[in-house]
């Protein structure tokens, strides 16, 4: 059997994508559009970026980075400074304890219905399937609270 190719990835880890949002309780970060929750995440998982690096792996629009992180500064999840370095450049990063929040949040339910719902099965069955994205994301460096880069 061939292996998995690029694109399979690509949309596996979309599914994936999709069964995890299930997977979090309700909460604000469902009522965001999907461009929001991509700046969200990417300063979370990279926390003192500019705008621009944002824009960069997101793929967003610069005008959309700036007027979600502006949204998200008001509303008090992330905070924004000038680039010491480069006083033209604003930084990033989540407001003080706006990361164990999130995770605490999102921590109260696991993957497991949600994937037993989207394969079809009984809660039981997906204990395997769950040990083996534990082990990928533990070996991707994924983990909540890690900096999602591969270890060493």
């Amino acid at each position: 059997m061939p292996g998995m190719n690029g694109l399979e990835l690509f949309l596996l880890g979309h599914r994936l994508i999709e069964i995890g949002q299930e997977a979090i309780p309700r909460s604000g970060f469902h009522a965001l559009p999907a461009g929001a929750r991509a700046v969200l995440v990417d300063a979370f998982r990279h926390p003192g970026s500019s705008i621009g690096e944002i824009t960069e792996r997101t793929g967003l629009p610069q005008s959309l980075v700036s007027s979600a992180v502006a949204r998200f500064r008001d509303e008090g999840v992330m905070t924004t400074e000038p680039d010491p370095a480069d006083r033209r450049r604003t930084l990033v990063s989540p407001a003080p304890g706006m990361p164990e929040q999130g995770k605490r949040h999102a921590a109260t339910a696991t993957v497991d219905a949600a994937l037993a719902r989207a394969l079809g099965v009984e809660e039981s069955r997906v204990a395997v399937l769950v040990e083996t994205l534990e082990e990928l994301a533990e070996a991707l460096g994924a983990r909540a609270g890690d900096e999602h880069r591969p270890r060493s």
